[in-house]
Formats: C-alpha cells, structure tokens, sequence
C-alpha cells in the first residue's frame, strides 16, 4: 500500500515556511504502517529548501519516507508510470483539505 501524506497542517501544525508542532498521532500511526511494509509519500507544496527541511523533520521524527512529491520506484517502472504525471499515485492520500465524495455533496 502507498500512503500520500501532506506535510503542512498535518504531519505538523501548519506555520510554513517555518515547521509546527507534530502530528504525534498521526506520525506514529504512519510509522506503524512504514513497519507494515507501507510506503509513504511525502506530498507537499513545498519545494528546494523548504523541502529538504521538512524530509529532514520527518527523519528526525522517525518517519521513513519513500519519496517526496513524485511516484515511488515501483511505480516509475511500472507500466502504469510510463508516461509522466504531475498526479502521483497512492492507496490513500491524507491531506488537512481533503473532502469525501458525501462532503462534497452536501455543498
């Protein structure tokens, strides 16, 4: 299973540039998947430095990540990631502005 996780405003607090507090709870439940043989994608807006700053935040955190705002390897060399795509793929994508579809449909 792939997991996409955004950063600001859910691994942490959200303060960028700078970094918040952690999302203890969720960091801890990510690392139990990381454990299950998981793969996380940290997927976030930010870029160059702000993004080396938080995958260093994640490791700090313990969290193992295995990419950074593209697809993991197997996906890359799978025939599915043959053609690139700013869309990356997961099983489950965990962001702070995500919606379901009965969200949505309440609108």
């Amino acid at each position: 299973m792939i997991i996409a996780v955004d950063f600001d405003g859910t691994l942490c607090e959200h303060k960028y540039p700078d970094i918040g507090q952690p999302n203890i709870e969720l960091i801890n439940a990510l690392k139990k998947a990381v454990e299950n043989k998981q793969k996380i994608i940290l997927w976030t807006c930010r870029s160059g430095y702000y993004l080396d700053k938080a995958l260093e935040w994640c490791k700090k955190q313990g969290l193992e990540i295995a990419s950074a705002n593209e697809d993991i390897d197997s996906i890359k060399n799978s025939q599915f990631g043959k053609e690139k795509s700013c869309k990356i793929y997961a099983d489950i994508y965990i962001d702070d502005r995500n919606a379901s579809i009965e969200d949505f449909s309440k609108t």
